[in-house]
């Protein structure tokens, strides 16, 4: 074999260096990829921004139009109350939204996924449900609506909170303009059942039936208390309503 020149040892060691360097710069970049990929998918979902801006006007109407109504359940998760309301939805093949409190839902991470695993959608119920907030500052609105609104999308592993509902209607230009931004359609009612008196089964029942006609978002709740009442009457008036050619949606978000 023939030897080589010092000359040809030299370029052969030039070219030998150039294909290093090549190599540990493609692996440089590849090792940049690979993070930068890294770090977008460990990003949390609750960081992520609607795709286009949610409208700051209360919402009532329901999404697929029509003669259809909205069933909203407030004040949960309960763990005794939930899993019944849920189990009447799902005999009736009912989806629903359920307003959740902050704390309640931190409390019961378990419901809030049954919730969302059933196919019903998650509203922002405040932190202490304050009926009176639209009286106090911005400070303490936004602290009631985006701490909660932390706890459920934590609670439900990053899924978004697609609606505001402020407490006893508590809704103030500042609040619905805040949830709007951070994504939350506000969410409103046209017949509140008065479930939440425990009037009796028969009382909320009439209050549907003779109220159902003047807007589609009903108002009932899981939380709270006892909620047997609601249970019952929800057995009676889910089957009553599409009896009445009434078809079911969530309120819409644009």
């Amino acid at each position: 074999m023939a030897r080589l020149t010092a000359s040809q040892r030299n370029i052969a060691i030039t070219v030998a260096s150039v294909i290093a360097l090549i190599a540990a710069i493609a692996g440089a970049l590849a090792v940049s990829g690979y993070n930068k990929a890294q770090a977008k998918e460990s990003k949390p979902a609750v960081d992520a921004k609607p795709t286009r801006p949610v409208p700051i006007e209360i919402v009532h109407m329901p999404e697929s139009g029509g003669k259809a109504v909205n069933i909203t359940i407030d004040d949960g998760p309960d763990p005794t109350w939930t899993p019944k309301v849920l189990e009447v939805l799902k005999q009736n093949d009912v989806k629903a939204v359920f307003c959740v409190v902050g704390p309640q839902a931190k409390a019961h991470p378990d419901l809030i996924k049954e919730i969302l695993a059933a196919g019903h959608r998650l509203c922002d119920h405040s932190m202490t449900h304050d009926t009176g907030m639209d009286k106090k500052s911005e400070a303490y609105q936004s602290q009631e609506i985006l701490d909660a609104q932390r706890m459920i999308e934590q609670a439900a592993g990053g899924v978004k909170v697609q609606y505001w509902r402020a407490p006893g209607g508590a809704f103030t230009p500042f609040n619905r303009k805040l949830a709007a931004a951070h994504g939350m359609r506000p969410l409103g009612w046209n017949v509140d059942s008065k479930d939440f008196e425990k009037p009796g089964v028969g009382a909320i029942v009439s209050t549907v039936k003779h109220e159902v006609a003047g807007g589609p978002t009903l108002l009932f709740h899981d939380g709270g208390g006892k909620r047997d009442q609601t249970v019952a009457a929800l057995e009676k008036v889910l089957p009553w309503l599409k009896q009445q050619g009434y078809t079911f949606s969530f309120p819409k978000i644009y």
